[in-house]
C-alpha cells in the first residue's frame, strides 16, 4: 500500500469516527457527496449502524466504487423505512435541519410541518411529560448526551412513548452549536413493561430480584411481608438477613450446574426474618433471570403462616381431644400400632376407664358442668400415671391408658395409683361430685396381638368392674366371653329394640339467630328400654355401629323422621327440613342411597326437606364417600358435617366434597365463655366454613352470650338447651303450637 492510500483509508477512518461521534456534521455533510439526500442518511447514522459500516470498511475494503455506495445508501434508506426510528439534525448556527422521513411514521405529521416549525416536536409532547424539556437543554449545554422517554400525541390523537436519544455538539469556545437526536417508538415495550409492572405491584405475593447477594427490587407486598416501611429499606441490603443461607446455597448450586435443570423453578418452604427480628413460614419460588444486563434471581414468595396455623389446628384436632387436651382414639391406635412392630417392646397393657355416675351428672347439671369434670378428670389420670405410660381420651366418659413394657404387678400398682387420686370428691362451683373409674385391663399378648382385639378386650373387663361394684379395676381373662356383662345385656337388648317397638325420636329445634324463628329440626333417637327407662344415645349407639344393628336402627330413624315431618306439613304445623344422622356404617352399605330414595318416594317428603348428617370420619376412605355423597346430592338432599373439629378434616378434602352445611362442635361453643381466647376456634371455623361457602349451625347454644357472640361472628344457625332440650314429637308439636316464632322475643 502506497502513502496516498495510507492517508486516504486513514481519512475515512477518521470521518467515520466523526460520524460516530457526530461532533462536526458540516464537514461530514459535505464530505464524498453533494446531493443532500445522501448527507441526510449519513448524518442520521445510529451509534450502531456508524459501527456497521465501520465494520464493512475494514472487511470490504476502503475503496468503494459509486455503484457499491449507491447500492449500500438504497439498503440503508429501506432499513430506515421499515424501522420505527427518526433522525433529527439541527444546526443552530446555520438554523438548518436534516430530517428523516422516519418522522412521519412516527409522529403522524409530514415532514415540511417539521422543517415549517422546529418547535413542532416540543408542541406534541404529552403535557405531563414536558417538564423532561428544562433537564435536556441543561444536559446539552454542558455537552452532554441526553436519553429522555416521554409521551407525544400524534395527529390523529393516539398516543405513543417516544425514546429520544439527544447528543450535541459544542464549538472550541464550549459554545452549544449543533445537535442531533436519535428518535424511537417504543410504545409497544413501555405497555408491556407497564402491564408487568402492574401485576407485579398489584400482586399480593413477594416478587423480588436479587444479584451479588444483594436486593435489588421488591414489591410493596414483599414490603409488607417483611415488615418494611418502604422499598428502600431493602434494596442494596443483603439477601441473607431475609433468607436463610441453607436455601441461598441450594439456589446457588442450581446457578453452577450445567445441565437441563438448571433453568428449573426452585420451591421452598422455610422460615423467613422480618425486619422486626419475628420469623414466619414462607413459601418461595426461585428462578434464573436477566435483570439490567446480569444474571439476577427472581423470587417470588407468600405468607404461609395462617396456613400453617390451620395445618397445625386440623393436626391436632386429628390426634388430640379438644375438650381435655389429652390424645384422642387416633393417637391411641398409632401408638399401639408402632408398639406392635417394635422388636424392643416386651408388653402391652391397656386400660379401658369409665367413669361411674358420670352421665347422672351431666344429664342432671348440664354438659357445661360435665366438661369440666371431664377436664379435672384428665388432670387427675396425667398426674396418677405420670411417665409411665399415654393417657387418652376416646370419647364421652371414657379414656384409655397405654403402658409400655410394664410387668403386671406394675400395672396393678399403677391401677390402684388411678383409683387413690378419685377417692376424694371434686370441688366445683361450690358444690362437690363424686366421680370414680371402673378400670378393665387387658393385656398383650395375651389378651391380643393388635389393637383392636386389645382394646375391645379391655373394654369388656371395664364391664365386669362395673358389675362387681364399680371404681375397681379388672384384668380380662378367657371366661369373661361366657359372662354376662353389661355390654353383652345392651346388645341383646338392643337386637329386640327394633322389633318390640323400643325406639323412639325426640326432635330439637334449629333456631335462625336474627329473628329466632325455627328453621330446622334435628330428629334424634332414644331407646325406651322396658326396664331401665330411657337409655343414653351415647351408650347404645357406639354399640349398635360396633355390631352392625346401627344400619337396620339407622333406616327406621330415617323413615320415621321423614313420615313425621311430612305431616307436619300436610298438617300446617311446620314446613322446615328435619336432620337426620346418618352412620359411617350406613354409608359404607352399598344399598343405602336406594333406600334413601325408597324412603322419600313412600313418605313423600320432597329431598330438600331431608337434611343428612354424617361425622368427619368419612375423610378416611374419603373417595368411596364422595361418590356416595354425590348420588344424594343427585336425589336433591342436603349434606351436613356434625361434630364439625373434633375429628379428623384435610381442608383439601372437604373442599371438593359436596358438603351444604357444617356443624359446630359444643366444646367449641362452650369455649366463648370458659376461656380467654374469646371463641377463637369458632371464629375460625366460621370463616373456613365461610371461604368454602357453607353453611354454619352452632351446637350446644345454651346461653344469651354465645348466641349474641356467633351472632355477631356471622352464624346464622343456632341448636341448644338454650332455645330447647330435645322433645318427644307431641310435647315438640305442643311447643310450636304456642308460639310459632318462640325466640323472637328474647333475641331481639
Amino acid at each position: 500500500m502506497d502513502s496516498k492510500e495510507k492517508i486516504h483509508h486513514f481519512n475515512v477512518l477518521f470521518i467515520l469516527v466523526l460520524v460516530l461521534l457526530v461532533e462536526i456534521v458540516d464537514w461530514f455533510t459535505s464530505f464524498y457527496f453533494s446531493i443532500s439526500e445522501t448527507s441526510e442518511y449519513l448524518i442520521g447514522l445510529t451509534t450502531t449502524s456508524v459501527l456497521t459500516v465501520f465494520i464493512v470498511v475494514l472487511f470490504k475494503g476502503i475503496n468503494k466504487t459509486a455503484k457499491e455506495l449507491h447500492a449500500n445508501k438504497k439498503r440503508l434508506k429501506s432499513i430506515f423505512d421499515t424501522l420505527d426510528v427518526a433522525i433529527w439534525s439541527h444546526d443552530l448556527k446555520t438554523d438548518t435541519l436534516l430530517i428523516t422521513s422516519g418522522i412521519e411514521k412516527l409522529y403522524g405529521y409530514s415532514s415540511e410541518e417539521f422543517y415549517k416549525d422546529s418547535t413542532l416536536w416540543k408542541q406534541v409532547i404529552h403535557p405531563e411529560d414536558r417538564h423532561i424539556l428544562p433537564g435536556r437543554a441543561a444536559g446539552f449545554l454542558r455537552g452532554e448526551a441526553v436519553t429522555n422517554i416521554y409521551r407525544i400525541i400524534r395527529r390523529d390523537g393516539e398516543v405513543r412513548w417516544i425514546q429520544d436519544r439527544g447528543i450535541p455538539v459544542l464549538d472550541e469556545n464550549g459554545t452549544f452549536i449543533d445537535f442531533t437526536s436519535v428518535l424511537f417508538d417504543i410504545t409497544d415495550r413501555q405497555e408491556s413493561e407497564g402491564r408487568y409492572r402492574s401485576l407485579v405491584e398489584m400482586s399480593p405475593d413477594l416478587i423480588a430480584v436479587y444479584s451479588r447477594g444483594k436486593l435489588d427490587y421488591i414489591n410493596e407486598a414483599g414490603c409488607r411481608l417483611l415488615k418494611a416501611e418502604s422499598p428502600e429499606d431493602l434494596i442494596g441490603q443483603p439477601i441473607s438477613k431475609v433468607i436463610p443461607e441453607d436455601v441461598l446455597t441450594r439456589i446457588k448450586h442450581r446457578e453452577l450446574a450445567i445441565d437441563e435443570d438448571s433453568e428449573e423453578k426452585l420451591w421452598f418452604e422455610f422460615k423467613a426474618t422480618q425486619l422486626d427480628g419475628k420469623e414466619i413460614a414462607v413459601e418461595m419460588s426461585a428462578m434464573p433471570i436477566l435483570y439490567e444486563g446480569r444474571m439476577a434471581e427472581q423470587i417470588v414468595g407468600r405468607d404461609l403462616t395462617q396456613r400453617k396455623k390451620a395445618e397445625n389446628t386440623i393436626k391436632y384436632m386429628a390426634y388430640y381431644d379438644v375438650l381435655t387436651g389429652l390424645p384422642n382414639r387416633n393417637m391411641v391406635r398409632k401408638h399401639l400400632n408402632a408398639a406392635f412392630q417394635e422388636d424392643s417392646c416386651r408388653s402391652l397393657a391397656v386400660l379401658f376407664l369409665d367413669l361411674d355416675r358420670f352421665k347422672i351428672i351431666n344429664d342432671t347439671k348440664g354438659h357445661s358442668v360435665g366438661d369440666l369434670i371431664l377436664k379435672i378428670v384428665a388432670g387427675k389420670l396425667k398426674e396418677a400415671v405420670g411417665d409411665h405410660g399415654l393417657v387418652s381420651r376416646q370419647g364421652g366418659d371414657e379414656f384409655i391408658i397405654l403402658l409400655k413394657d410394664h410387668t403386671k404387678e406394675q400395672v396393678i400398682e399403677i391401677a390402684r395409683g388411678i383409683l387413690e387420686a378419685f377417692s376424694e370428691g371434686i370441688e366445683l362451683e361450690n358444690q362437690e361430685f363424686f366421680v370414680t373409674p371402673s378400670i378393665g385391663i387387658s393385656m398383650a399378648p395375651f389378651d391380643g396381638n393388635d389393637e383392636e382385639t386389645l382394646i375391645k378386650n379391655a373394654d369388656t373387663a371395664m364391664y365386669l368392674a362395673k358389675e362387681r361394684g364399680k371404681n375397681n379395676f379388672q384384668f380380662y381373662t378367657d371366661q369373661l366371653r361366657g359372662l354376662s356383662s353389661r355390654k353383652m345385656e345392651l346388645e341383646n337388648g338392643l337386637r329386640k329394640a327394633l322389633e318390640h317397638d323400643q325406639l323412639v325420636l325426640y326432635y330439637q329445634p334449629q333456631v335462625e339467630l336474627e329473628s329466632g324463628k325455627i328453621i330446622g329440626v334435628e330428629a334424634l333417637v332414644r331407646w325406651s328400654h322396658p326396664e331401665e327407662g330411657i337409655i343414653s344415645p351415647g351408650e347404645f349407639i357406639p354399640l349398635a355401629e360396633e355390631t352392625g344393628l346401627i344400619v337396620p336402627i339407622g333406616k327406621w330413624v330415617l323413615q320415621k323422621a321423614c313420615k313425621q315431618n311430612k305431616e307436619w306439613q300436610e298438617s300446617g304445623l311446620l314446613r322446615v327440613p328435619v336432620s337426620v344422622n346418618i352412620s359411617v356404617r350406613q354409608l359404607q352399605d352399598d344399598q343405602f342411597v336406594d333406600t334413601v330414595k325408597q324412603i322419600l318416594d313412600n313418605t313423600g317428603l320432597q329431598p330438600d326437606f331431608l337434611d343428612l348428617e354424617i361425622t368427619e370420619s368419612i375423610m378416611q376412605n374419603s373417595q368411596k364417600t364422595a361418590g356416595v355423597l354425590r348420588q344424594l346430592k343427585d336425589l336433591g338432599v342436603t349434606v351436613a358435617i356434625d361434630d364439625f373439629g373434633t375429628g379428623y378434616s384435610s381442608l383439601s378434602l372437604l373442599r371438593h366434597l359436596p358438603i351444604d352445611k357444617i356443624k359446630i362442635d359444643k366444646s367449641f361453643v362452650e369455649d366463648i365463655a370458659l376461656h380467654g381466647n374469646q371463641g377463637a376456634m369458632v371464629k375460625t371455623i366460621l370463616d373456613m366454613g365461610h371461604n368454602l361457602r357453607f353453611g354454619v349451625i352452632a351446637e350446644g347454644v345454651e346461653d344469651r352470650e354465645q348466641v349474641e357472640f356467633l351472632s355477631s361472628n356471622g352464624c346464622e344457625i343456632g341448636q341448644g338447651y338454650y332455645f330447647s332440650k330435645p322433645l318427644p314429637h307431641d310435647v315438640f308439636e305442643a311447643f310450636v303450637k304456642k308460639n310459632r316464632y318462640p325466640y323472637q322475643s328474647i333475641l331481639q
